[in-house]
C-alpha cells in the first residue's frame, strides 16, 4: 500500500492567508523564509509586500546606528538589548570603499533608509537590512569659491530626509544661506536630481536657533526652533513634502521646561523631552494625535539621564544614555515601561564606546523596501556601491 505523499504548507493554505502570516513576521526572519519555497520567495521579495509589511507589522524593530570614530560604525537591535543574553552589538560594514578611508556622517533615516555624507560632496543612501545603497552626488550645490571640502550640509539652516507618497519619491530638502541669500533646495532621487524649491522660507530664520536636521513624520518633515531666550520654546516646524510649504505645530500650552529641550520621534508621535536636574527626572511630552495640540500628554521618567530613542510594544520606551564626557564611556540603554511605571538598565560590553551629538547616530525602523527607480528592476547593477 502506498504511502500518501505529505502535503506542503503552500497545498494546505490559501496564498492570501500564507502572505497575511507572512506580513505579521519580524522583517529580520523573512530573508531566511525566503529559502522555503519559490512560492515564499515570490511574496516576499513582492515590492508591494515589503510596503504593506512596513505598516503592518506587528514587531517592527528598531535598529540603532552609531559611529564609533570616522570611519566605524556599529548596530544595536533595540528591542533584543532586553531580552537576556540574545542582543547584539554588530559591526556595520558602510556601502564604502575602503580607501583612501574619509569621514562619514549619518544624518537621518526615513522608511528603513539611512542617509549618510561623506567627503567630498555626495550622500549615500542605503538600507543596512537589505544591503541596498545608492550614491547621490551634490557637487552641483557648493559653490566654486568654497571649496573641495565646503560641507553642503553642516552650513544648512535646516536639513531632512523623507518621502512623498503622492509622487512615491524620497526627497532631501536643504534650506541654505550663501551670500546673504536664502535658498530651498530639494533631491529627488526618482528624478535623481536637484530642484529649486518656490516655497517660502520662515521668515526670518536668523532670529531662530533651528536643529538643522529634521525628522520624517506623516509625510512632512519636522524641526524644532527655539529663540534665542534662554529655555523658551516657539513651535515645530513642518515641512510637507506633498504641497511643498512650511506651517508650524503649537507646543504644549504651558510646558515647563527647566533646561534644553529635544525633539524626537516616539511610537509615530511626536515628542520633546528635557531633563529636570531640579527634580533629577526626565520629562517627555508626547503629541498623542498628530497636529492636535491638546493631544499633548507629559510623562516624566524617574532618571535624570534618559534619552529617549523609540516607543517598542506601545508602551516601552527605549533610551540610550548621553554620552557627554571624552573620552566616551560605555553604550548604556534603558526602558520604561510607562504601564507598569517599571525602569530597566543595561550596560553593552566594556569595549563598545560611542559618542552621542549629532551626525553619529539614527534610529530606524529595518524595512525591505527598495527605492522606486529601483523597485521594478531589482538588477545588481543598479545598486551602486562607493
Amino acid at each position: 500500500m502506498e504511502e500518501k505523499k505529505q502535503k506542503s504548507i503552500n497545498e494546505i493554505l490559501p496564498v492570501e492567508l500564507i502572505q497575511r502570516i507572512l506580513l505579521r513576521i519580524p522583517v529580520k526572519h523573512l530573508g531566511r523564509l525566503k529559502c522555503v519555497s519559490k512560492l515564499w520567495y515570490s511574496l516576499i521579495s513582492d515590492p508591494d509586500f515589503a510596503e504593506s509589511h512596513l505598516h503592518l507589522s506587528l514587531a517592527p524593530t528598531h535598529g540603532y546606528l552609531f559611529k564609533k570614530d570616522s570611519t566605524e560604525a556599529f548596530l544595536v537591535h533595540l528591542e533584543e538589548v532586553f531580552n537576556g543574553d540574545n542582543y547584539e552589538v554588530k559591526e556595520v560594514s558602510f556601502p564604502f570603499k575602503k580607501q583612501p578611508p574619509s569621514e562619514f556622517r549619518i544624518r537621518g533615516s526615513c522608511r528603513g533608509f539611512v542617509l549618510l555624507s561623506r567627503e567630498p560632496h555626495f550622500f549615500v543612501v542605503w538600507n543596512p537590512l537589505t544591503g541596498f545603497s545608492k550614491r547621490i552626488s551634490y557637487s552641483c550645490m557648493v559653490p566654486r569659491n568654497m571649496g573641495r571640502y565646503f560641507n553642503f550640509l553642516d552650513h544648512a539652516i535646516l536639513y531632512g530626509f523623507g518621502y512623498d507618497a503622492s509622487r512615491d519619491d524620497y526627497l532631501v530638502v536643504v534650506a541654505w544661506q550663501h551670500g546673504g541669500c536664502q535658498r530651498l533646495d530639494c533631491l529627488s532621487l526618482r528624478a535623481n536630481s536637484w530642484i529649486s524649491l518656490d516655497a517660502a522660507l520662515p521668515k526670518p530664520l536668523g532670529l531662530t536657533e533651528w536643529r538643522s536636521r529634521g525628522l520624517f513624520l506623516n509625510g512632512s518633515i519636522h524641526w524644532f526652533a527655539s529663540s534665542h531666550v534662554k529655555h523658551y520654546y516657539e513651535a515645530l516646524l513642518v515641512f510637507d513634502l506633498k504641497e511643498r510649504s512650511f506651517l508650524k505645530i503649537s507646543l504644549p500650552e504651558q510646558p515647563i521646561m527647566r533646561g534644553p529641550t529635544t525633539f524626537v520621534i516616539l511610537g509615530g508621535c511626536l515628542a520633546l523631552y528635557f531633563h529636570d536636574y531640579v527634580e533629577r527626572k526626565t520629562h517627555i511630552w508626547v503629541m498623542k494625535e498628530y497636529k492636535v495640540q491638546s493631544s499633548w500628554t507629559l510623562y516624566v521618567i524617574p532618571c535624570l539621564e534618559f534619552e529617549p530613542l523609540c516607543l517598542s510594544n506601545g508602551s516601552d520606551i527605549i533610551a540610550v544614555y548621553p554620552i557627554l564626557s571624552i573620552p566616551a564611556r560605555s553604550l548604556k540603554f534603558a526602558k520604561y515601561n510607562i504601564r507598569e511605571e517599571l525602569l530597566q538598565h543595561f550596560t553593552c560590553p566594556s569595549h563598545i564606546r560611542h559618542y552621542s551629538y549629532n551626525y553619529c547616530y539614527t534610529v530606524y525602523t529595518e524595512s525591505l523596501l527598495l527605492l522606486p527607480s529601483d523597485s521594478k528592476h531589482k538588477n545588481k547593477k543598479n545598486n551602486h556601491v562607493i
